[in-house]
């Protein structure tokens, strides 16, 4: 099964079904996760491969269980690979850009590895980090687009605001909802601080774990070399 049967990118049609009311009768959900999360789920976060020599991502669930890993962060500057506790590749993120004006990615299901991406290997969605700093929205890190059609190139699905390198941002539906958090992590002993090298992903009801996840890499590879906290 492709990714994009569960990644529904239909934020109208899911809260059109909140309100108990659809056209068509089929329920569409927001990106789901097989576990169908029922209550917001807290991931720790922590920006640091589990193998020797290598950069990427550790993150782990709330009792203490591996979920995902990114290993080999650093020697594919252009493709990310998101992979489950078994090293399974989940999603594949890749680089475009057009005269270096536009830094977009574009997100695969499971490994496209070292061949070119072809018709039929449609990605789930892009994401284009904000460029315009004259748009009046200053508060937008990212936004996320479909691409089964020019008009979904044109609105966002989701907005990506905050700031990355404070280790606060939200990931917002069309109707401003909050899908998925990015929070710094709090100690339990007063005076420690874990920094912003591990912090905290938290996931709402309904939408899919590994697909936020896969935002956190994005941000991380658009705004990693700005990380200075004043």
């Amino acid at each position: 099964m492709r990714v994009f049967s569960r990644f529904k990118f239909l934020s109208r049609a899911v809260h059109e079904e909140q309100e108990g009311e659809h056209d068509g009768g089929e329920k569409i959900k927001y990106p789901l996760t097989e576990g169908n999360l029922c209550t917001s789920l807290t991931l720790t976060v922590w920006r640091k491969s589990l193998v020797i020599s290598c950069k990427g991502f550790t993150v782990i669930d709330p009792y203490g269980n591996l979920v995902y890993r990114v290993d080999n962060y650093i020697v594919h500057p252009n493709e990310v690979i998101l992979m489950d506790a078994s090293g399974n590749s989940v999603l594949t993120l890749r680089r475009s850009r057009k005269l270096g004006l536009v830094d977009s990615w574009f997100v695969y299901e499971g490994e496209m590895g070292k061949q070119k991406v072809k018709s039929r290997d449609s990605p789930v969605c892009c994401v284009r980090k904000r460029v315009n700093i004259l748009d009046g929205k200053p508060k937008v890190q990212a936004y996320v687009y479909r691409v089964t059609s020019d008009s979904d190139k044109r609105h966002a699905a989701f907005t990506i605001e905050g700031s990355y390198a404070h280790r606060t941002c939200k990931v917002l539906d069309e109707y401003k909802k909050a899908v998925a958090e990015i929070k710094r992590k709090e100690a339990n002993t007063k005076g420690v601080s874990f920094g912003i090298e591990i912090f905290q992903l938290v996931v709402h009801p309904g939408f899919d774990t590994s697909f936020a996840m896969a935002l956190v890499l994005l941000l991380d590879q658009c705004f990693h070399n700005t990380l200075h906290i004043e």
